[in-house]
């Protein structure tokens, strides 16, 4: 009777005290979150309830497994798995509770700053996801070390190992060079404020806000939602465009081209107008002015400011609408056209075209037989064909 119920108080008491434990720390971690509403972290904490009832009920059972008396001839397996255990859930703990404290301070830091300083909020949210990234992979290290060391065979090759360390670090730097220049670059980004999260840039001719930073490489989402995942060290290596670099301001630049006889000050007024309609413009330049001329029309550009790279789009496509549809009904004669009239000849050459115009010879005229010329081209003396042209613009020539 004894060899049963030693076993079932044994197990089932860890347990129960377990759950019975957690229970009551769930629920103080819960009353502080609804007492201090100014801070998360106590909500934060009960994120790592489970790998702390991992550890006690591990932990419980590691220390009291030897009064069971149960699986004597495995009892050193099953010591080394409750040992893993309570290693693997004691790094996990560690993790949660790190990112709790982490997103803490960050989250009390934003609120204090998100208003005067979004472009310094964000340069230490990329730091504290690198700081998170880094404490999670080094903790992870460890308990997989530790795991390792519990079995006789690793730590009896430990000293091997440690005799070839030089050769080894050297075949591990040459074979991961670019693994560990991505790692250096991606702290080099954190610390050297060189790209944050929520950042606007253009990439290799791509425009997209930056999603994600890790170690090894960095996600930029474009605006038409594809993600472009690049190495983080490109970064470091080659130029990019850093559109939320300082102040998120930016400038816009709308282009038309029109006809020569456009409308300049009428425009510009309309373009106040346009500007002051709309919500996304935030009222501090605009200009409009002719910027270059060919022989058909002129290049006429505006320019326009926002707060940001989003706002900036919507203003510039805001203010291109509605001047054309404004030119179209008030103004159409400012769009472009073609020219398709009849060029108007220099005088000596038009005198000369209708001077070699061949006479009608039909003699019923008015003018009695001396005839007209009713062509409706000739020739000058370059051999060149003209329309012959009078002064009523008939297009018939008198001799």
């Amino acid at each position: 009777m004894e060899n049963v119920l030693r076993p079932l108080l044994v197990l089932g008491g860890s347990v129960v005290f377990t759950l019975v434990v957690g229970w009551a720390t769930d629920l103080l971690l819960r009353k502080a979150d609804e007492r201090h509403h100014e801070t998360p972290l106590w909500g934060l904490l009960r994120r790592a309830r489970v790998p702390y009832q991992l550890v006690l009920c591990s932990a419980l059972l590691r220390g009291s497994y030897d009064q069971t008396k149960l699986l004597q001839e495995h009892r050193v397996g099953v010591g080394r798995s409750l040992t893993l255990v309570l290693i693997g859930s004691a790094a996990w703990l560690t993790i949660r509770i790190a990112a709790a404290v982490v997103e803490t301070s960050y989250r009390s830091y934003a609120s204090s700053r998100a208003q005067r300083d979004p472009a310094r909020v964000r340069r230490v949210r990329t730091q504290v996801e690198l700081i998170m990234r880094v404490v999670s992979a080094i903790v992870i290290v460890v308990a997989a070390a530790s795991m390792l060391l519990t079995f006789p065979q690793m730590r009896a090759a430990g000293a091997s190992l440690l005799a070839s360390a030089g050769i080894l670090g050297i075949v591990a730097g040459v074979a991961a060079q670019s693994t560990l220049s991505n790692l250096f670059a991606g702290l080099q980004i954190a610390f050297g404020d060189m790209v944050r999260i929520g950042d606007t840039v253009v990439v290799r001719g791509e425009w997209g806000t930056v999603e994600e930073i890790t170690l090894t490489f960095l996600t930029v989402r474009t605006w038409d939602e594809r993600r472009i995942t690049m190495p983080v060290s490109y970064f470091t290596s080659n130029p990019f465009e850093n559109w939320s670099r300082g102040t998120p301001q930016m400038t816009g630049t709308v282009f038309w081209h029109l006809d020569h006889c456009a409308p300049l000050e009428a425009m510009r007024e309309k373009l106040r107008d346009i500007l002051r309609a709309c919500p996304a413009w935030d009222g501090r330049a605009y200009s409009l002015q002719v910027t270059d001329t060919t022989p058909n029309t002129i290049e006429v550009r505006a320019l326009v400011t926002a707060k940001d790279s989003d706002d900036i789009w919507t203003v510039r496509v805001a203010v291109r609408e509605e001047m054309i549809r404004w030119l179209c009904e008030e103004h159409p004669y400012a769009l472009p056209r073609v020219n398709t009239a009849q060029a108007v000849l220099p005088r000596q050459i038009r005198r000369d075209a209708q001077g070699e115009g061949r006479p009608d010879q039909r003699g019923d005229g008015p003018s009695g037989g001396r005839g007209e010329t009713r062509g409706t081209a000739v020739r000058d003396r370059d051999g060149a064909v003209w329309p012959s042209l009078d002064k009523s613009g008939t297009g018939r020539g008198r001799r």
